[in-house]
């Protein structure tokens, strides 16, 4: 399956941000200031649309192209008798040539409207506003804020009134969505062109409150190397479900699952998968724990290997497993409640690497991967492996430090194996084969429970089985 995002899910980071504007500008003609025009008009719009009836904005601006989207918003909002107090933190000196271009316009079209401090120490901090324009700073940070930047950061995440962001909240990573000693805490965020990572990834979140979207006249094709998007129903439908002549025509599922005291891991999964709509699942499984599968999964087909002392995976169920999968042409979840015993990792190594059907590997089956000096998966089958930051951190043998690094982690495996990677977290990441990664655009936390994984791996094994 392609996926084709929208250009609206394009994820850029700084650089390729600034490459795509310079790109615009230089190969289109578009001028730099028309798309600053476009933006701030944008994010006016939607302010005035979305937020009733204003009387007074507060506009904390710094010296680059970010206070001159701000600077853009305060003109059309004061063309909407909206007053604004415009407050240069370092000065009016050196603005950039766009800023100071707005900043001319806006005195030209606000008269008594307008007020303009020039240094926050200047700042009358008792006067009321309806609401805050954060047009500080940009997608350029790389290093703490400081100063005055940090104190009116500090300042207005303690006022009542809501604050609206340009691009990115002052304060967070454009890339890492790191937090750079302190960030505005936005009601809502507009970003323009092209949704920038850092907003998605660590402290993005809990910062950006709102996300709107604000589309620039940016070609699609200079985004089109940028390599990850978001993921969401917006535009990723479901198949739909053709119905077999029988059972075993309408997707089946084989899940190699379980160990003394963690069946509830395959119960689980085995659950999850039937509920998508199988023509068949069928729990392989030692035969020492078929009792309690007979009474919990009743839907479910029960192929147990070995004697009934058996109650984890040993390699002298190779052949067995290997039969049983091998009967119906279907696909494989391979882990849930598996067991890490050394026995267990041998039958995993042998398994996985003459296994020829498509598979899931989850939860322990990742972990007797990871213990694994090295592994190759055979030629042609598809691969789909579901890690948790942890798991992750095994099968690459590097630590995880931020969701940047997770990313960067699972591109790099996916690429390198030519596999899918899920990576479980908030958000969720997915690398696939072709180096192109995606990042899930919604709360992923509801799923921070014990058990979420095995439900997770029976779904994701059922769409692979149904095709």
């Amino acid at each position: 399956m392609t996926l084709q995002p929208p250009i609206s899910h394009y994820l850029l980071t700084a650089e390729q941000s600034r490459e795509v504007d310079r790109r615009t500008i230089g190969e289109t003609g578009i001028p730099s200031f028309t798309l600053m025009e476009v933006a701030g008009s944008s994010a006016a719009e939607s302010i005035l649309t979305k937020e009733g009836n204003l009387s007074h904005g507060l506009y904390l601006c710094g010296k680059g192209n970010n206070a001159g989207d701000a600077l853009v918003v305060a003109r059309y909002l004061c063309e909407h008798e909206t007053a604004a107090t415009v407050v240069f933190l370092s000065g009016t000196d050196n603005l950039s040539a766009d800023a100071q271009k707005n900043r001319q316009l806006l005195h030209e079209f606000a008269g008594n409207q307008l007020q303009e401090v020039n240094s926050w120490d200047s700042f009358d901090r008792s006067a009321s506003y309806d609401f805050i324009v954060d047009g500080m700073l940009g997608t350029g940070l790389n290093s703490d804020l400081r100063g005055d930047y940090h104190q009116a950061v500090q300042w207005a995440n303690e006022q009542s009134t809501p604050v609206f962001a340009m691009d990115i909240p002052t304060g967070l990573h454009a890339d890492s969505g790191q937090m750079m000693g302190t960030a505005i805490r936005a009601a809502r965020t507009f970003t323009f062109g092209g949704r920038k990572l850092g907003l998605y990834l660590q402290d993005g979140p809990g910062y950006t409150g709102t996300l709107t979207y604000c589309q620039l006249p940016f070609p699609t094709k200079f985004k089109a190397n940028c390599g990850t998007y978001l993921l969401d129903e917006s535009w990723i439908e479901p198949k739909a479900q053709k119905p077999g002549r029988h059972k075993y025509d309408s997707g089946v599922l084989y899940i190699i699952a379980g160990s003394e005291g963690l069946t509830g891991a395959a119960i689980m999964a085995a659950r999850s998968a039937w509920a998508e709509g199988l023509g068949a699942a069928i729990l392989v499984c030692p035969r020492g724990l078929l009792s309690v599968y007979e009474h919990s999964l009743p839907a479910i087909i029960k192929k147990p290997v070995g004697n009934s002392a058996d109650l984890y995976f040993t390699e002298k169920h190779l052949r067995e497993v290997q039969n049983i999968t091998g009967q119906k042409e279907g696909s494989l979840l391979f882990g849930p409640g598996l067991g890490r015993n050394e026995e267990t990792i041998q039958f995993t190594d042998q398994f996985l690497s003459q296994n020829t059907q498509n598979i899931v590997i989850d939860a322990d089956g990742l972990w007797c991967l990871a213990q694994l000096e090295s592994w190759t998966r055979p030629a042609g089958v598809r691969w789909v492996l579901t890690p948790h930051p942890g798991e992750l951190a095994r099968l690459t043998k590097q630590p995880i430090t931020s969701d940047y690094s997770r990313l960067d982690y699972v591109k790099k495996l996916s690429s390198e194996q030519e596999i899918t990677v899920l990576s479980k977290g908030m958000p969720g990441i997915v690398g696939t084969s072709t180096g192109k990664s995606y990042i899930t655009n919604y709360n992923t936390r509801y799923f921070a429970r014990a058990g979420s994984g095995d439900v997770l791996a029976g779904k994701v094994g059922a769409y692979q089985a149904l095709g």
